[in-house]
């Protein structure tokens, strides 16, 4: 369990919040997303994401510091690698929702993008979709936040 002590959460009871709070900049996604296709190593980032180095630098010592990802020492004592800790790895969901969400909601009927695919089929990774407790696909409407303090009905 992530629980950085140098974060000014922006709603400290909002799991949404403290989230977006750790790894909601758009850079820190992508070399989240690029991590679990397996980069690990600065210049990978670089070259994938085109980032200023400061920016890239900047971004990895945070991963770091917050627990999502580990900086493991080159045994040459050269560049070191960084790899994804458990808490870096559970958010492979998170990553699959935004890519999910970006297939239907920002590319034209005609635009050609990426496609994640599950190895074992070698087919598309099918949708997600929240499922409530009685096994029923969940719609928006059906979920209500409990805030600390808040009795529910």
């Amino acid at each position: 369990m992530l629980q950085p002590t140098d974060v000014d959460w922006t709603d400290p009871e909002c799991p949404v919040a403290r989230a977006t709070d750790l790894v909601g900049d758009k850079w820190t996604l992508l070399i989240i997303r690029d991590s679990l296709d397996g980069k690990r190593r600065f210049s990978e980032f670089e070259k994938s994401l085109g980032v200023a180095k400061n920016i890239l630098s900047d971004r990895l010592r945070l991963l770091v510091d917050r627990g999502i990802l580990t900086r493991i020492p080159n045994p040459r004592g050269t560049r070191s690698e960084y790899e994804l800790t458990d808490a870096g790895r559970d958010l492979f969901t998170l990553i699959l929702s935004l890519r999910q969400w970006g297939e239907r909601n920002a590319f034209g009927p005609d635009e050609r993008h990426s496609v994640l695919i599950d190895t074992s089929t070698g087919q598309p990774v099918p949708q997600l979709h929240p499922f409530g407790s009685g096994g029923k696909e969940l719609d928006p409407q059906e979920a209500q936040v409990a805030k600390v303090g808040q009795q529910l009905p």
